[in-house]
């Protein structure tokens, strides 16, 4: 049983989103009939003619009746194409709502618009407001949570496609007031007419008036009515029981073809059908897979990178291409909710089970990783240790803060990005956004900037200090790997690699040259700068076969300006 094509995966995915939309509009359309209630029952019954002109006629009851068909018939066909039942709670919920929609809103279908063309009824709003709300309070209850199901099957699909726009967070707030307010509004219209005809109904010659206007079918013909719901009902019961069967049939097929094996990372192997997709078999396993969308090839979270023989990989669909090329993924990354191995694969998911909508936006490939041309430096306190050791913890937080906001605004100015704060010490990026011989300068001019605002910080603080604060300064520039790296709210830009080691390195040589700042001579060539008027060592470097040249500037200050630089 092989899977379907991608042409008509993407073909039925975007049936069930245009079916839905429409669906949507009619159900929109009717609440706002029900606000207005809140005006009169003059007022609804306007509006429920105006909807008729839409709904009633073509081409709208043609694209009405046939966006409930194929959305019925999808959501079938989605149970069908499962291999496992087991989802998230906001999709479990969303199918069950989805599911008991046509059986609480058979009753209604059924007397409005198949017993109007079979009894020529005109079922009008005062006559419907009466049934519910005074005659037959129980289906007026039904039909309160027949509207609050389908507002909140809509509201959850809704939620699922829209969060991952990368506009949604500005207005998520705003959506979700509509989404309380709109149902609020007509269920609050309804009761409003509700109790205006309750006054009504006191009159026996307006309640006659009523039903002779409305043409209420007779007895028998109000029993027929009922046996097509019933019908209804049985139908949809019968669907069901038939998609399930289905189901089973092809598990009893495929079961006879053996299963194939998922490796996860950990080692843990999990045994499926062909056919069955990596999020499914992660899920089946108990195994936290991230997938923001439910599974719909959409939002790009549950992707994982799989190793294993081409032929044993379904293609992906053209959907499924788009979003990957969204992030920019890599021939061997695939979304887990669409790839479905037919023989044994590794798979290792790229994402934690905790990513949000934010992670499936489109990533550069900085963030994703990459290899570049980086300059990183490196800043720490001499003898910081011993400086503190009589101080109280809240005079050292508040000279460390104090240190860290004038060497973090040093390392900013000069177009650097602070990357992380190591006990009294900092390191710093430059090259994230420009080129290697830019950011060679940037480092240097930052550490002119750090080296000078520490003088006018030492004259600030000279009561509080009991000597002067001195600093050690590593720059080094060459190839590092750059991108997101951390776990949850840590995740942070940062680089690692030789690259970074040496510029910690360079920093530490400080003290062994009694100098303020110590950068590698390939640096000072990348930004083009003549350093010659400053002390040439060479050094031995850990990992390194060659011994590399350095320049020790015993004042950061002595360095020229930016501008001088550029020149």
């Amino acid at each position: 049983m092989t899977p379907l094509s991608p042409l008509l995966q993407l073909s039925f995915r975007r049936a069930h989103l245009v079916s839905g939309l429409i669906l949507f509009a009619y159900v929109i359309s009717h609440f706002c009939n029900h606000m207005a209630g809140l005006v009169s029952l003059d007022a609804m019954t306007y509006g429920l003619h105006l909807n008729g002109s839409i709904w009633r006629a073509a081409p709208g009851r043609e694209l009405l009746y046939g966006a409930l068909l194929v959305h019925i018939g999808l959501a079938l066909w989605s149970i069908y194409r499962r291999r496992s039942l087991r989802m998230s709670r906001a999709e479990l919920l969303q199918m069950l709502m989805g599911l008991s929609v046509p059986f609480l809103a058979a009753q209604h279908v059924v007397n409005s618009r198949i017993g109007e063309l079979m009894f020529n009824s005109a079922l009008d709003y005062p006559w419907w407001v009466l049934t519910l709300w005074v005659l037959k309070p129980m289906n007026g209850l039904v039909q309160a949570a027949l509207l609050l199901v389908v507002w909140l099957h809509a509201c959850l699909g809704f939620n699922f496609w829209l969060k991952l726009k990368p506009w949604f967070p500005k207005v998520s707030l705003a959506l979700f007031a509509l989404a309380i307010l709109i149902p609020a509004l007509a269920l609050l219209g309804f009761a409003e007419a509700g109790r205006a005809v309750a006054v009504l109904a006191q009159n026996p010659d307006w309640v006659a008036a009523v039903k002779q206007t409305a043409a209420v079918p007779l007895p028998e013909q109000q029993a027929r009515l009922l046996d097509i719901r019933n019908a209804l009902w049985a139908g949809m019961l019968l669907l069901i029981a038939l998609t399930l069967c289905a189901r089973k049939v092809r598990w009893l097929i495929l079961s006879h073809k053996g299963v194939i094996a998922i490796t996860y990372p950990n080692g843990q192997r999990v045994a499926v059908l062909p056919g069955t997709s990596i999020l499914e078999a992660s899920r089946q396993a108990g195994i936290a897979h991230a997938s923001i969308c439910g599974g719909r090839g959409r939002c790009s979270t549950c992707r994982v990178l799989v190793v294993g023989t081409p032929d044993l990989l379904d293609l992906p669909s053209a959907g499924e291409l788009q979003v990957l090329r969204r992030v920019g993924a890599a021939p061997n990354i695939r979304l887990a909710c669409q790839c479905r191995p037919l023989g044994n694969v590794w798979v290792a998911p790229l994402l934690p089970a905790t990513a949000t909508a934010s992670d499936g936006f489109a990533r550069s490939a900085r963030l994703q990783g990459e290899e570049r041309e980086m300059t990183i430096l490196f800043v720490d306190i001499r003898g910081f240790t011993q400086l503190v050791e009589h101080k109280l913890p809240y005079d050292v937080v508040f000279l460390l803060n104090r240190y860290f906001l004038e060497m973090g605004t040093a390392i900013e100015s000069a177009g650097g990005r602070i990357d992380k704060f190591i006990g009294d010490g900092v390191m710093a990026l430059f090259g994230v956004d420009n080129d290697s011989p830019s950011a060679c300068r940037q480092a240097l001019n930052a550490a002119r900037k750090m080296s000078q605002r520490l003088v006018e910080f030492n004259d600030a603080l000279a009561a509080d200090l009991p000597e002067p604060l001195r600093i050690g300064i590593g720059i080094h520039a060459g190839l590092a790997i750059v991108g997101e790296m951390g776990f949850k709210s840590m995740l942070s830009l940062t680089a690692v690699g030789d690259t970074v080691n040496t510029a910690s390195r360079l920093e530490a040589l400080c003290k062994t040259y009694a100098c303020e700042l110590v950068v590698s001579q390939d640096l000072a060539d990348r930004a083009r700068v003549d350093l010659s008027a400053f002390g040439h060592h060479e050094i031995e470097i850990r990992g390194r076969q060659v011994p590399m040249a350095i320049r020790t500037i015993a004042s950061a200050r002595d360095l020229p300006g930016l501008t001088e630089f550029e020149k």
